[in-house]
């Protein structure tokens, strides 16, 4: 699936190594965090070893826990390349939020997207919800 590139800054859900304190925050640097928040139930977070996958789980009940980011159209072209959006690894979708920031803007909720694991998940661990950091 291929990403459009976008023209203005674009908010994203993150919920593992691109948290602050995770081995790829780097990424982040100089965008801006606008606070934590949870995914409604329907998705599970899985350990695929030195990161997660996130994926849809219609009967999951724990609420996946990460944070909000406003970032560049710069910045999101580097997540895309890094969560590999063009080999189909991972894909850019909406984020059907529990929970979000003060921050965030009640019309830009809609407006926020998270990273969907799109491999299989047979034989991995389940984690609660969190992906330590």
């Amino acid at each position: 699936m291929k990403s459009t590139p976008a023209t203005v800054d674009s908010l994203v859900f993150v919920y593992g190594t691109l948290k602050q304190g995770g081995s790829n925050h780097h990424f982040l640097a100089g965008q801006t965090r606008l606070g934590a928040a949870t995914l409604r139930p329907g998705h599970a977070l899985y350990s695929l070893g030195d990161y997660p996958g996130l994926v849809t789980e219609a009967h999951a009940t724990e609420a996946v826990t990460g944070e909000i980011w406003r970032v560049t159209p710069a910045a999101l072209a580097g997540l895309d390349e890094l969560e590999g959006i063009e080999e189909g690894l991972y894909a850019r979708v909406p984020a059907p939020l529990a929970t979000w920031p003060d921050a965030l803007e009640a019309r830009e909720v809609a407006a926020v997207q998270m990273y969907l694991y799109l491999g299989s998940v047979s034989g991995r661990p389940r984690l609660d919800g969190v992906w330590p950091t």
